[in-house]
């Protein structure tokens, strides 16, 4: 379940209009987007059907239960979607308990966040087990909320897992800034009314009001994160 929030969590740095960062799990911290997929392809390898190359951009960054139900019907595969959610999940979890790479910047700007005690909330469309296992790496310490997709109503790409960081962190979604690195999350953000940061890992995403595109984490940094919102 998600964890309980203190409730000095919702101090802000003086002087800043940020109240909060809220980060993405895969792509953007960890380096997992293509894990997903070569366990997605190696699946349906097995059931006897090739994925197209140019389905990736669509399965990525959504809901299980979306990416997994394309696949179904693209393929023709002969397998019920809760069964094949069963088998990404063993696989994905099998993967990364082999390895984990952190995305470029990941470590260094979650210690920023942790020693200016700035709320942060990492909020993912991948299941609980599947976060749970991830944080072992990232480091749990590093979050004051993690949210998973198997814990709110409707995941990304609908505000709802957005909101409900915000609403347990006790602060407001205009005041938050969002880390993300697919469309599925940026829209789930921006829907929810966050300022993002995209940090593109499959599919390309262009800046627009409230969404600043960077090549890398490497390019965010706390005072980065505050100047996109104005004083108030």
């Amino acid at each position: 379940m998600t964890s309980t929030v203190p409730a000095s969590v919702t101090r802000t740095a003086e002087g800043s209009a940020l109240q909060a960062v809220l980060l993405d799990m895969d792509g953007t911290l960890v380096d997992t987007e293509g894990f997903w997929w070569d366990v997605e392809v190696e699946i349906f390898a097995g059931l006897g059907h090739a994925l197209d190359d140019s389905w990736r951009h669509v399965v990525v960054g959504g809901p299980m239960s979306r990416s997994a139900g394309f696949l179904i019907e693209a393929t023709g595969a002969e397998i019920a979607l809760a069964d094949l959610t069963v088998l990404l999940n063993d696989g994905f979890e099998d993967r990364i308990t082999r390895a984990l790479p952190l995305m470029p910047g990941a470590a260094r700007l979650l210690d920023e966040l942790a020693e200016h005690d700035v709320p942060t909330a990492l909020v993912s469309a991948s299941h609980r087990r599947i976060i749970d296992r991830v944080l072992a790496s990232l480091g749990a310490g590093n979050f004051h909320l993690t949210v998973a997709g198997d814990e709110v109503p409707r995941t990304k790409p609908y505000p709802d897992p957005y909101l409900f960081a915000a609403a347990g962190l006790g602060v407001d979604p205009a005041r938050c800034a969002v880390v993300e690195d697919t469309a599925t999350g940026v829209a789930s953000a921006e829907a929810a009314g966050c300022h993002v940061v995209a940090v593109p890992s499959v599919a390309p995403i262009t800046p627009s009001a409230r969404r600043t595109v960077v090549p890398s984490l490497e390019q965010v940094d706390l005072p980065f994160l505050r100047g996109l919102m104005p004083l108030r």
